[in-house]
């Protein structure tokens, strides 16, 4: 702990608040809120024992800010929106389960038609889900509307509009038409009834009507429908064999399992609708919270945040804020902890899932660590670099013939591609194939971007700059280096038989072939190649169609956009005909007639 942590400690307030961790680059990494800030914050600074994470976020903290809030509601809503902002490591960040589809009925709407949406929450609409682990929704949906021929269309029908006529899908007994009044309101609100009475969990209606359909089309030799009835009695199947013996088919329930060694964890989240089992999911977890029932009280927030809250939530570890929680979310709903009978049974599925895939994550997580931060280590040891290589950025040189050069900047963090921090320069001014003055362009407006400090993009210091190439690649981003008066660990990696070349050494370093810190060389060395011949690839098109399109007389260049902008190819504006190509502003008659002759004259 450094004096400026110790004298914010002393000066914390009692209150409510938000909290904000930062390393020693002023990056977040980790955002937490708190009933008294003094005691919550305190209590990562203390010598007591912590888990390995809590202890391993600590060691990393240089710096940190707070935010005191009026009440716990409004520190929770400013957490979860810092952590969006943010991202930090050591919280929980969810993505997965915003993407849940729901089959959503418009109950607002005379004739409702069944939806598949992804965000839930609309006034007066029923919502049913969320489906998946091999449950489609859109599936689940023909499957209703072939049994209860419920309408497809977007048209707005109400009970005194009427159609011209009945759209195909009538005739193939698909849709009871409400379109032209085959059927009126109440009719159709009873199939709405019926529907939402499958979508519930009631199978035996919506089954005995598709073997009804099936054996209909089988007996007048439709066979073609007879086989679709078939595929939808099958998801019908697929639904049933999920059904929970001694479960209400009235009741739906989320089930949620921590388990935990005290580095890694694991969220087991079993969802129950209609008396079935949904789906289990399995979310790794790498929060920084004290507590586990703290932990899984920052999961429930963002699992929630784009999903239906259900009528019972059981929980593996019981929450210090269930009422807060309930008011963070507006429902009445019961968190039940400690669970008896049916509700035992589920908690304890859910938990060995967890067990399971937490044992397989350690395994999994060894592996990975063995080939990114494990093979940062060796490479330090191998290399002798002065600190762990977090950050590596890796350059090549991409053109042909000297024509259309540009460079490519590859980032590595951790051991791990970090694509977002990729860069890519076109080199301006180098003549002919000069691969060693490109690499020292590039390289130099680089490190010029990092004195500066202003850009984003470019103000993070590369622990290692690796150069695709050999001695006299290296010997000339090293000039570069004295140019900007810096010290940064530099090599270079030649493809003949993979050597090392380092400043200062004659000699290169031939690495263990196979080793894992040779093949984290390769992987980033291998990026930037194929990110390099990319970008160039893409340059190169462009100047050839611009330089194409510039052979005809009267298109300039806001001409040329517009055309490529409109056709997408040369190869479209070949086909294009006279009255398609005057569609487009300041191409006139006379113009497109010309572009076309031009393309005619390429052709003879």
């Amino acid at each position: 702990m450094n004096d400026r942590i110790k004298s914010k400690l002393t000066a914390l307030p009692t209150k409510s608040g938000v909290y904000v961790m930062k390393n020693k680059d002023g990056i977040v990494i980790y955002v937490g809120k708190a009933k008294n800030l003094k005691n919550r914050v305190s209590q990562y600074f203390r010598s007591s024992p912590k888990p390995s994470k809590v202890q391993a976020m600590v060691e990393n903290i240089d710096d940190f800010e707070y935010f005191i809030t009026i009440s716990e509601r409004d520190a929770l809503a400013l957490e979860n929106n810092l952590i969006k902002k943010y991202q930090p490591h050591y919280n929980i960040l969810l993505k997965d389960s915003k993407t849940f589809p729901y089959i959503a009925i418009n109950m607002n709407d005379p004739f409702p038609k069944l939806q598949v949406v992804r965000k839930v929450g609309k006034p007066g609409w029923k919502y049913f889900g969320p489906y998946f682990a091999g449950l489609n929704a859109g599936e689940i949906v023909k499957t209703a509307n072939s049994a209860f021929g419920l309408r497809t269309c977007n048209l707005k029908i109400s009970e005194t509009s009427k159609a011209k006529r009945e759209c195909l899908n009538y005739s193939l007994g698909l849709c009871s038409a409400p379109c032209t009044k085959k059927i009126d309101y109440l009719e159709y609100q009873n199939k709405i009834k019926k529907v939402i009475n499958f979508l519930s969990g009631n199978d035996e209606e919506i089954e005995e009507i598709l073997n009804k359909k099936m054996q209909i089309a089988s007996d007048n030799e439709n066979f073609e429908s007879a086989i679709v009835y078939r595929e939808r009695l099958k998801m019908v199947n697929k639904l049933k064999q999920r059904v929970v013996a001694n479960l209400p088919k009235n009741v739906n329930k989320d089930v949620f399992a921590y388990v935990n060694d005290g580095l890694n964890g694991v969220i087991t989240s079993m969802v129950l609708r209609g008396g079935k089992i949904l789906g289990v999911l399995n979310y790794t977890i790498n929060d920084a919270s004290l507590e586990e029932n703290q932990t899984l009280f920052n999961f429930l927030t963002q699992y929630y945040e784009n999903m239906i809250v259900p009528e019972e939530i059981i929980l593996s570890h019981d929450l210090d804020d269930k009422d807060l929680l309930l008011s963070f979310w507006k429902k009445t709903t019961k968190l039940i902890v400690n669970p008896h009978g049916i509700n035992s049974t589920l908690l304890k599925m859910a938990n060995e899932n967890a067990k399971e895939f937490l044992e397989k994550h350690i395994e999994k997580n060894k592996i990975k660590y063995a080939s990114t931060i494990g093979a940062l280590e060796r490479l330090k040891t191998s290399l002798n670099l002065p600190t762990l290589p977090i950050r590596m950025e890796c350059y090549d040189i991409s053109h042909i013939s000297g024509t259309n050069k540009v460079a490519s900047m590859v980032v590595f963090v951790n051991g791990e591609p970090a694509k977002n921090q990729y860069r890519k320069f076109k080199i301006k001014h180098v003549k002919g194939s000069n691969d060693f003055a490109s690499l020292k362009e590039a390289l130099g407006r680089r490190l010029a971007r990092l004195k500066e400090g202003l850009s984003e993009s470019f103000k993070v210091t590369p622990d290692l700059i690796i150069i695709d190439g050999g001695k006299g690649q290296l010997s000339s981003c090293q000039e570069v280096l004295k140019e900007f008066n810096m010290n940064l660990p530099m090599i270079a990696l030649a493809k003949r038989i993979e050597e090392v070349y380092m400043p200062h050494h004659e000699n290169p370093i031939l690495l263990k072939p196979g080793s894992a810190e040779l093949k984290l060389l390769q992987r980033i060395r291998d990026e930037a190649h194929r990110f390099a011949i990319t970008f160039h690839r893409q340059v190169r098109t462009k100047a050839q169609t611009h330089s194409e399109l510039e052979e005809i007389s009267g298109l300039g260049k806001k001409k040329i956009e517009t055309l490529l902008n409109a056709f997408g190819s040369i190869e479209q504006i070949k086909k294009a005909s006279i009255e398609e190509l005057c569609i487009l502003p300041g191409i006139h008659e006379a113009l497109a007639h010309q572009i076309i002759e031009h393309f005619k004259k390429d052709n003879l």
